[in-house]
């Protein structure tokens, strides 16, 4: 049986995944911002879950990171504001973005019966390795949780062997680097997308330093969608004193809602065109 989040997903359109960071600038905000990513057009989104070493991450999501932990965010909390995005009318699939760390520390068990009674669609974890991620997958499938895989421009010796686990979507890294914001793309990315989607049953989208519209529209000739983070954290960052003021944050919200909406490509761009 498919779940929410491999349903969505197979549609047949070009995907929009944003990431926004759990408890930025505050939690409360943090549920507005979904509901505002939602009416912009995404197809799931990527709750983060603060993190003190948040190694794949540039300095816009380690300060998110900071500003989430200073606000006493953590991994059940963030889990917690799913139920309320949906209460306010949330429907699309929430995927958690977390380092290995707090899912340890909070016990295998504990986790997947918090993500069950908190209807968590899928699970992204950016640190932990294919080869060590079998018996978590198989929980995930056991508690119909998306495991989503990772692959880089490193990966090609593995490709073949991550391609074929792949649920859901393969998020494609598009550099060697942490993320942030960049004005382009070495042309060597499109050739992997290539062999990616060659070898790939799954949606192929592709995340670290999308930015721009023009990024959006270069990139999914080649794969199935877009990850957009840090340029909407950025965003977030911009708006944070709106957004934690209750008189300024429904235009905060409007703000941040354009913004997104820039990255979505109209419904009549399907995937393959």
């Amino acid at each position: 049986m498919k779940t929410h989040l491999q349903n969505l997903l197979s549609q047949n359109k070009k995907l929009f995944v944003p990431f926004i960071t759990a408890g930025d600038p505050n939690g409360e905000a943090t549920v507005g911002l979904a509901l505002a990513l939602q009416k912009a057009g995404a197809s799931a989104i990527e709750l983060g879950i603060p993190y003190s070493d948040p190694l794949a991450d540039g300095p816009v999501i380690q300060r998110a990171s900071q500003r989430s932990l200073a606000e006493g965010m953590n991994i059940v909390k963030a889990m917690e504001l799913v139920p309320v995005m949906r209460e306010n009318g949330l429907t699309i699939p929430i995927i958690l973005f977390t380092y290995y760390n707090p899912v340890l520390q909070l016990g295998k068990e504990s986790f997947f019966a918090l993500a069950e009674k908190n209807t968590i669609d899928g699970l992204l974890i950016p640190d932990l390795p294919f080869e060590e991620s079998g018996d978590l997958r198989d929980s995930c499938r056991q508690h119909g949780v998306t495991f989503i895989s990772m692959v880089a421009p490193t990966s090609s010796g593995r490709l073949k062997k991550i391609v074929s686990s792949a649920e859901g979507f393969l998020y494609c890294v598009s550099s060697l680097g942490v993320t942030g914001s960049r004005k382009s793309f070495d042309k060597r990315i499109f050739d992997f997308l290539e062999e990616v989607k060659q070898e790939a049953d799954v949606p192929v989208l592709v995340g670290f330093g999308v930015s721009t519209r023009q990024h959006v529209e270069e990139l999914t000739k080649t794969c199935d969608g877009v990850v957009v983070g840090s340029a909407l954290i950025e965003e977030v960052e911009r708006l944070s004193q709106k957004l934690k003021d209750p008189d300024a944050r429904i235009a905060a919200f409007e703000e941040f809602q354009n913004k997104a909406a820039s990255f979505v490509l109209p419904a009549e761009v399907e995937i393959g065109s």
